[in-house]
């Protein structure tokens, strides 16, 4: 034989030296989900050995994310329920906890890239990313809100505003008010083609944003959220909000939609976030605990599957622990 493909595959040596992607710290930002308090470190019983931080400990945090070589942070607040209406009226207090949070993070560590969840679900006494009424999760209302959400965190100081709640025509809202208002500067990652999965679970969990099971609420989000069975609509969401302004998209969960991850690749020229999704996170930590599952490989196995398909970046909750494996 001429041509013998092992020989690339001789030794660690060889196939280090061709390999085609290599993950690195720049490769990943932290999620981070806040709660009111002092010296708060709750562990999210869904999520194993992932934590909500209070304002205090949320500096440490930080800190050492950027020790490891991790430059962005991708903010959640958990809203208490006495400030939850159907409004989003705590969503544009400035001084919220999602506003002092920005602010805390960049007071200590100005370089870390700090962007915002921008979506009404941990604010709505309903558990939905839109105000309700009727039954119906409505969209010009609720893109109302969400630009001046984003705009409050702009001025808190976010260096991108990331709207989660699929609702049409926000990303225009957003770019429009911040324009407006002089922060041509921060950025918006549209979280683009994010689905109506049944990964999120634990998300829901750390945040206590589900959805209520209550009389005329909707019992899911599948009027906004995409359908899992859809693909070229992907392509669609993607573009316009690209044409709306968008500087990053992203496509939400990660391992069961590589094929859209490539889709997008192969059709913009934006950055690509993908966010590997609590439920996916969780996933390999039971199956790790149980001993089924080898998790450092597994873990970084997954990690460069999303990034060979096609990811700039990756919002994951291995970013740290990742981080450390590298560094071994």
């Amino acid at each position: 034989m001429l041509r013998r493909n092992r020989r690339l595959r001789t030794n660690d040596s060889i196939r280090s030296l061709v390999r085609e992607n290599q993950l690195t710290p720049n490769d990943f930002q932290a999620p981070l989900f806040i709660v009111e308090g002092k010296g708060v470190k709750q562990e999210i019983a869904s999520m194993p050995g992932y934590f909500r931080y209070s304002l205090d400990l949320l500096k440490k945090e930080v800190q050492e994310l950027w020790s490891l070589g991790i430059k962005s942070v991708l903010l959640f607040v958990k809203v208490e329920e006495n400030l939850k209406d159907n409004k989003g009226t705590e969503a544009i207090n400035p001084d919220g906890l999602m506003q002092r949070a920005v602010k805390t993070v960049k007071d200590i560590l100005p370089e870390m890239i700090v962007m915002t969840d921008v979506a009404m679900d941990p604010y709505s006494e309903f558990g939905h990313d839109g105000i309700i009424e009727k039954g119906q999760v409505l969209n010009d209302p609720s893109v109302e809100v969400l630009a001046k959400m984003a705009l409050s965190h702009a001025v808190a100081g976010a260096d991108f505003v990331a709207p989660s709640d699929m609702m049409d025509g926000r990303i225009l809202a957003m770019r429009n008010i911040l324009e407006e208002n002089g922060y041509t500067n921060t950025g918006i990652m549209s979280y683009s083609a994010k689905y109506a999965s049944a990964f999120y679970g634990p998300f829901r969990d750390a945040l206590d944003s589900a959805p209520v099971d209550a009389k005329d609420i909707p019992k899911d989000k599948k009027t906004y959220q995409m359908d899992p069975s859809n693909r070229d609509e992907a392509i669609k969401e993607t573009l316009m909000d690209i044409e709306e302004g968008a500087d990053i998209v992203m496509v939400k969960p990660g391992l069961c939609y590589l094929d859209i991850v490539r889709d997008i690749k192969n059709n913009v020229n934006v950055p690509i976030s993908v966010y590997q999704v609590s439920g996916e996170y969780a996933m390999i930590k039971a199956a790790s605990e149980r001993g089924w599952l080898d998790h450092d490989a597994v873990v970084m196995e997954q990690l460069t599957a999303i990034k060979r398909a096609g990811a700039d970046f990756i919002a994951t909750y291995f970013a740290k622990h990742a981080a450390q494996v590298i560094q071994k």
